[in-house]
């Protein structure tokens, strides 16, 4: 089974040979495929059951710990890259999240939906409900992702976190590299984005 398009994004983003930390790494998917294709070594971290089992089954090396109690077990530096795929919007504590990021690794590839994209703003401000879409596709009552963000506010937390940005890769409702007014103005155009993050 190939990769979903952002999550090929993210991979080709990570140097090749890098050690890696896959912070809410699922099943271990992508993981997997930073090792074989890409000559990387690392692990996950994973708090679902069904996450850590899919990693074993995978022949993952995985940790069953959750991100939001932080990272005690990392010394600084490491490893080369910390990768954080769609995890950051589910976290009770994002910023400890960006914190530990910043003091593991020099290198962050973080991925995320963004709630400033404009069909979401307009659902919100014509209904009154809270909208869903493909990238945000659960019920408010149901939703894994608790702190909703949008691009912008994701831009200023990652620098109050001492990481600068290096590459941010708009993306599109398919996963893929947005073009035209969307890389002009991503965080109103943008339904989601993929950033290369650096320590200060």
């Amino acid at each position: 089974m190939s990769l979903r398009p952002d999550l090929q994004l993210v991979a080709g983003l990570v140097p090749v040979g890098s050690r890696v930390l896959d912070l809410g790494c699922g099943d271990g998917e992508l993981l997997a495929e930073l090792i074989a294709a890409r000559s990387c070594s690392g692990w996950g971290v994973e708090l679902s059951d069904e996450g850590f089992y899919g990693c074993l089954a995978r022949g993952v090396p995985v940790v069953q710990e959750d991100v939001d109690s932080g990272l005690e077990g990392v010394e600084r530096d490491e490893v080369d890259v910390v990768v954080l795929s769609e995890t950051i919007q589910a976290l009770h504590r994002p910023e400890l999240a960006l914190r530990e990021m910043a003091r593991v690794a020099k290198l962050g590839v973080v991925s995320l939906p963004n709630f400033g994209y404009w069909r979401l703003r307009l659902e919100l401000l014509s209904r009154g409900r809270m909208p869903a879409s493909a990238e945000l596709p659960h019920p408010w009552f149901e939703t894994p992702n608790i702190h909703l963000c949008t691009l912008g506010d994701f831009e200023d937390l990652a620098a109050e976190c001492g990481l600068s940005v290096k590459q941010r890769i708009p993306l599109n409702a398919n996963h893929r590299p947005a073009g035209g007014l969307a890389g002009l103005r991503p965080n109103l155009l943008a339904p989601g984005a993929i950033y290369v993050v650096e320590r200060s």
